[in-house]
């Protein structure tokens, strides 16, 4: 590495309206699987890293829970205050669009942004847009609409033009060393990332109501050799989404766990034995001490 070219680390947050394809993009800059995604609104619900390490930089990304609208109650307040902590130790912002979609709710997150952050636009699922002459005049929409330090089109699902936005984030980082070691992707741990695993699929496999008011408890993780036992508590505020969650003849229930099981396998790198069942919790989400113990407070 050259003087002229210092290195740089820092911490950029991943911003956007809902479904916008947030955690997609996290996944495809980092290159693994470290944060779980699906259609519905307001998957994410804990502060996830994304380390991305390279020789002129290192860079901290944040997928955090967007502003919480759809529950009140004590879990609701965690989960705005964790993203407004968030919010206040970064030193840039990617916030994400969909290309030639920009309404309220996006701009309603422009208001959120704090002050004097330089913000980098990413104008994700560029080649979706169905007429492809559209892309420049909505850049210039974009450029109008707040002063962003840089505007880059890019694709999370089919990975295009990341290695171009990590570059620019990069730039708008302070000079300093790395602060994780280079093979480092995440802070969170395998336990932590079992769990997410889960819950991804309850967002995924059932229907509206029952994902929002779940939670995902690992009572226990043991390593083998390379074989990880995994015990998984799915906790629900109500019977009926019990029986829901587990199905007839319990085929619900069996979906959930091998579809976890199956991408635990995939990020972990070793066989992965997975049993999982379901506790009644009532009203869970309203109490300060089961979200603190459920890890909401984090």
């Amino acid at each position: 590495m050259s003087a002229s070219a210092p290195f740089r680390c820092g911490v950029a947050a991943i911003v956007g309206r809902p479904n916008v394809g947030k955690s997609t993009l996290l996944n495809a800059l980092v290159g693994h699987k470290i944060s779980i995604t699906s259609r519905r609104p307001q998957t994410t619900r804990h502060r996830v890293l994304g380390v991305v390490t390279r020789d002129d930089a290192q860079i901290v990304f944040v997928d955090t829970p967007g502003f919480q609208t759809r529950h009140g109650g004590a879990l609701n307040r965690t989960l705005n205050r964790n993203v407004r902590q968030a919010l206040a130790e970064i030193d840039a912002v990617l916030m994400v669009v969909e290309a030639g979609q920009f309404g309220d709710e996006d701009a309603a997150v422009l208001k959120l942004l704090p002050a004097g952050v330089p913000v980098v636009l990413a104008v994700n699922k560029a080649d979706r847009l169905p007429e492809p002459a559209r892309m420049l005049p909505f850049l210039q929409k974009m450029a109008a609409a707040h002063a962003f330090a840089e505007i880059v089109p890019v694709s999370a699902q089919r990975r295009r033009n990341l290695g171009e936005l990590a570059r620019v984030v990069a730039a708008h980082l302070p000079e300093q060393p790395p602060m994780y070691e280079p093979d480092t992707l995440t802070d969170r741990s395998e336990r932590f990332l079992a769990a997410e695993m889960v819950r991804e699929k309850l967002f995924r496999l059932l229907g509206d109501e029952v994902p929002y008011g779940s939670a995902v408890v690992i009572e226990k993780f043991a390593e083998e050799g390379r074989l990880r036992r995994i015990h998984a508590a799915i906790v629900v505020e109500k019977e009926g989404h019990k029986a829901i969650v587990i199905g007839k003849g319990g085929e619900k229930l069996k979906e959930v766990a091998s579809g976890a099981r199956q991408d635990m396998e995939r990020l972990f790198g070793g066989k992965v034995y997975l049993e999982v069942w379901v506790k009644v919790r009532g009203r869970w989400t309203e109490d300060e001490a089961l979200v603190r113990r459920f890890g909401y407070d984090q």
